[in-house]
C-alpha cells in the first residue's frame, strides 16, 4: 500500500504515463475475480425501475453469486472502500481529473477535510461522475482506483462501467472489458449466464442493456461459441431484448456456416417478427448454404423467392447459384442461369462470368468459355486469363500456354503469384525444368514472391526424378526465405525420401515437423507405411499401423491396403486377413485394390483356388474388377496353365466393357507356352480376337496387337 502512495503522489503527467502505458488487464477484471461477499451484495447498490430510474434496494439476490468462483489470490476491490484511505489519497493526486473528480464529489457532500464514516459506494461514484462530469472521468477514477489499491474490481462494478461507457458512447473500451471480463470463461455457458444476470442488476436504461448484450452475443460468435450465442440470444427475448441486425447477421452466418439451418431460419423468422427488414445478403447466406450441400432447387425456390420478402435478388445471389452450379460440373444449368439473369434485368459482374469461364476450362471445353466472353462482349481479367492457361498446362500444352501468358502480359493484365506457379507446374509436370526456372527467374524478377505452393511444386518434381538432394535444397530456401513449410511441404518431402530409399531421412522429417508443431497427419502415416512396406520391412509398417489405432487416430483405406499388401507379397496371409477382417469389424469396406493386393498375393504362390474365391467374394459385395486386377488373375490361371479359367476371366473382361491391352496378351501366351501350343504368339492373338467378336467387337488380331 505504501509504494502505491508513492506512485500516486507522482505528478500528474507521470501518473497519466502510468496508467496509459499499463495493460488493460491491470484495471479489467479478467472474469477470474471473486464476486464481494453476500453481506457486501445485500448492502445498498442501484437498480432500475420502470421510469428508467434509481432506487435503492437491498441488493441483487444471491442467487447472482457463482458458488464455485475461485479466487485469484487478491482481495477484490468491491462496491464499498475505506473512505479515509481513499480521501487521504486525493489529497496527495493533483491533477485536472482529479481536481474536476474532487470538485464534484465536494458538491455531493463528500467533504475531504472531515474523516467521518469508513466506506464509500463505488458504484454511486461512479454514476455521480458520469452524470456530472464524463465516461472518460468515471473510467479514470475507476482505473486510479484499482490502481491504488493494487487490486481488483468486482464484477459488479465492471459491469456498471460497461454500462456507463456505452451511454458515453466510449463502445470501443465497453467492448475491450467485456473481452477481458470473459476470457477465462472458456465454453462455461454458466458463466455466460451469471455474466447476464449481473448486467441486467447493474443496468439503468434499456436501450444500454441491449448493445451491451449485442456486443456479449457477438462476441461469443467470433471466439466461434455459436451455441452460447444462440441461448444467450434466447434470454435477451424472454426480457423483450433483441440484438441488432449487425450482430444477427454473423449469428446467421455462423449458424448457416455450421450447417445448423432449422435453428438459422428460427432465428431468420425471430428478426421478421421484430419488424428488422431483411436484405438480399441474409437470403443469400442461405442460398449458398443448400448449394454447398448440393440442394440447388431449394436455392433456387429461395432466389426466386426474396420477391415475398420484398427483396429484389442481386447479382450476389445469381453468382452464388451459378459459382456453385460450376463447381460440380453443371455447366448447362449455370449458363441457362446466366442468361436468365439477365432476361430478369441483373447484368452479370467479372466475378459471375470468371466462375462459368473457370469450370469450362476445367471440363477441357475452352471453346465454350471463349463464347462467353464473346457473347456477353467482358474483357479478361486475371482470374479468366488463369483459368485458361491452367487448363493448357493440365493438359500440358504448354507452348499455348506460354504464348497466352505473354499476350496477357502485353495488355498489362499483371501475371500474380498463382499463374507463375501455375506456368512452373506446367512446365515441371512435362519434365522442362529449364522452361520452370526460367519462368522462377521471371518471378523473382518482376517481383512477385514465391509461395509455399511453388516450392512444394518443384520440391516433388525433383523427389518424382529421384533427385533429393535437389528437393533438399529447395525445401532450405523456403525456410531462408522465412517461408514456414506446411504439412504438404513436408510431406511431398517425406514422399520422396520414401520412394527413393532415404527412409533413415524420412524419419528424420518427421521430428523435425513434430519439433515444428505442425502435427502428422494420416497422410503422413501413409507414407512411412508405403516406404517400409516397399522396402520389405511389413511388420515394422504393421507397428505403425497399431500406433496409430492405439492413438485414436482413423487410418484410411490406403493405411490398411499397404500393410495388407506388404504381407501377401511375403505370403503372409494370415496376418493380411486379419487386417481385412479388422477392416470390415470397423465398417471399412475393402476396395479393388485391397481385394487385388491379396489376390496378387495368392496368384504369386500359384493359389489360384483362393484367389479364384476371393475373387468371387469381391464380385459379392459389389466390388466392380479393373484390367489390373483381369490381368492379374489373367496371368495367374495361364501360370498354371489354366486356359479354361483364364478364358472365362477373358470373355467376362470384355462382356463388361474393358478392353483388353499388350499385358492381357502376354500372359495368354505365357499360358498357350504352358500348354505347349505350336505358336503361342498367333494362339493369343487368335483367342482375343475370337473373344472380342464375340462380344461385337471386330479387329484384325494383327493390327490390334501393333496398336495395343
Amino acid at each position: 500500500m505504501k509504494s502505491s502512495v508513492l506512485v500516486i503522489s507522482l505528478c500528474s503527467s507521470g501518473l497519466k504515463q502510468i496508467w496509459g502505458t499499463k495493460k488493460r488487464g491491470r484495471y479489467i477484471a479478467p472474469g477470474k475475480s471473486t464476486l464481494c461477499s453476500l453481506s457486501q451484495l445485500q448492502d445498498e447498490c442501484f437498480v432500475v425501475g420502470d421510469d428508467n430510474n434509481f432506487y435503492h434496494d437491498k441488493g441483487i439476490s444471491a442467487e447472482c453469486r457463482r458458488p464455485n468462483d475461485i479466487s485469484c489470490g487478491l482481495s477484490v476491490v468491491n462496491e464499498f472502500v475505506d473512505k479515509n484511505s481513499v480521501i487521504a489519497e486525493f489529497k496527495k493526486v493533483e491533477d485536472d481529473e482529479m481536481r474536476t473528480i474532487k470538485f464534484i464529489l465536494k458538491n455531493h457532500g463528500w467533504d475531504l477535510d472531515s474523516l467521518s464514516g469508513c466506506r464509500i459506494n463505488v458504484i454511486w461514484v461512479l454514476n455521480i461522475l458520469f452524470e456530472e462530469g464524463s465516461p472518460a472521468l468515471a473510467l479514470y477514477f475507476y482505473r486510479w482506483l484499482e490502481y491504488f489499491t493494487g487490486v481488483e474490481h468486482s464484477e459488479r462494478v465492471v459491469c456498471r462501467v460497461i454500462h456507463l461507457l456505452v451511454s458515453g458512447n466510449m463502445k470501443h473500451k465497453a467492448v475491450d472489458m467485456i473481452q477481458n471480463l470473459t476470457a477465462s470463461y472458456a465454453r462455461d455457458e454458466g458463466a455466460y449466464n451469471h455474466l447476464l444476470r449481473i448486467l441486467i442488476g447493474t443496468h439503468t436504461d434499456k436501450r444500454v442493456l441491449t448493445t451491451v448484450f449485442s456486443m456479449l452475443v457477438n462476441l461469443c460468435i467470433k471466439k466461434q461459441l455459436v451455441d452460447v450465442a444462440v441461448k444467450l440470444t434466447c434470454q435477451m427475448k424472454h426480457l423483450s431484448i433483441f440484438p441488432s441486425l449487425g450482430v444477427y447477421n454473423p449469428l446467421l452466418r455462423a449458424l448457416v456456416k455450421s450447417q445448423q439451418l432449422d435453428l438459422a431460419w428460427d432465428i431468420l423468422e425471430e428478426m421478421r417478427i421484430q419488424g428488422i427488414r431483411l436484405n438480399a445478403c441474409i437470403i443469400s447466406l442461405f442460398i449458398d448454404a443448400y448449394c454447398t450441400i448440393g440442394d440447388f432447387e431449394t436455392g433456387w425456390k429461395l432466389l426466386l423467392g426474396m420477391k415475398s420478402y420484398g427483396i429484389k435478388p442481386d447479382v450476389v445471389a445469381y453468382s452464388i447459384m451459378i459459382n456453385s452450379l460450376c463447381k460440380r460440373s453443371y455447366l448447362k444449368g449455370a449458363t441457362s442461369m446466366l442468361f436468365k439473369m439477365t432476361h430478369f434485368g441483373v447484368s452479370p459482374d467479372s466475378v459471375t462470368i470468371s466462375s462459368l469461364i473457370d469450370g469450362y476450362c476445367k471440363v477441357g471445353q475452352l471453346g465454350n468459355g471463349i463464347n462467353i466472353l464473346k457473347i456477353f462482349n467482358y474483357p479478361l481479367n486475371v482470374f479468366m486469363r488463369d483459368s485458361f492457361i491452367s487448363k493448357l498446362c493440365t493438359d500440358g500444352k504448354m507452348d499455348e500456354a506460354s504464348k497466352l501468358f505473354h499476350e496477357m502480359c502485353c495488355l498489362n493484365l499483371h501475371p500474380d503469384c498463382h499463374s507463375y506457379t501455375t506456368m512452373i507446374g506446367g512446365y515441371s509436370k512435362v519434365g522442362n525444368m529449364r522452361r520452370a526456372y526460367q519462368y522462377l527467374g521471371k518471378m523473382l524478377k518482376s517481383g512477385v514472391t514465391p509461395s509455399i505452393t511453388t516450392y512444394t511444386m518443384l520440391i516433388d518434381t525433383y523427389c518424382k526424378s529421384g533427385d533429393t538432394n535437389m528437393a533438399e535444397c529447395l525445401f532450405q530456401k523456403m525456410e531462408i526465405e522465412g517461408l514456414i513449410p506446411d504439412l504438404v511441404a513436408y510431406n511431398t518431402l517425406m514422399n520422396g525420401y520414401g520412394k527413393n530409399g532415404y527412409l533413415h531421412k524420412a524419419f528424420e522429417l518427421l521430428d523435425i515437423m513434430r519439433s515444428a508443431d505442425i502435427s502428422p497427419d494420416v497422410v503422413t502415416y501413409n507414407i512411412l507405411i508405403h516406404s517400409l512396406t516397399m522396402r520389405g520391412f511389413v511388420n515394422e509398417a504393421k507397428g505403425i499401423l497399431d500406433e496409430l489405432i492405439r492413438r485414436g487416430f482413423s487410418p484410411d483405406l490406403v493405411s490398411f491396403t499397404n500393410v495388407i499388401d506388404g504381407f501377401s507379397k511375403r505370403g503372409n496371409f494370415e496376418e493380411a486377413f486379419l487386417l481385412w477382417f479388422y477392416m470390415c469389424e470397423n465398417d471399412m469396406k475393402p476396395d479393388v485394390v485391397t481385394c487385388s493386393s491379396l489376390i496378387n498375393g495368392y496368384c504369386k504362390e500359384r493359389r489360384m483356388d483362393e484367389a479364384k474365391t476371393l475373387f468371387h467374394r469381391m464380385l459379392d459385395i459389389g466390388l466392380i474388377p479393373d484390367l489390373i486386377l483381369y490381368n492379374t488373375l489373367i496371368h495367374g490361371f495361364c501360370s498354371v496353365g489354366n486356359m479354361d479359367e483364364a478364358c472365362n476371366l477373358l470373355s467376362m473382361m470384355v462382356r463388361n466393357g474393358i478392353t483388353p491391352n499388350n499385358i492381357t496378351h502376354r500372359a495368354l501366351v505365357l499360358g498357350f507356352e504352358r500348354k505347349w501350343a505350336r505358336n503361342p504368339e498367333e494362339s493369343s492373338a487368335f483367342k482375343l480376337q475370337e473373344i472380342m467378336i464375340q462380344y461385337g467387337i471386330y479387329v484384325d488380331a494383327n493390327e490390334y496387337l501393333t496398336r495395343v
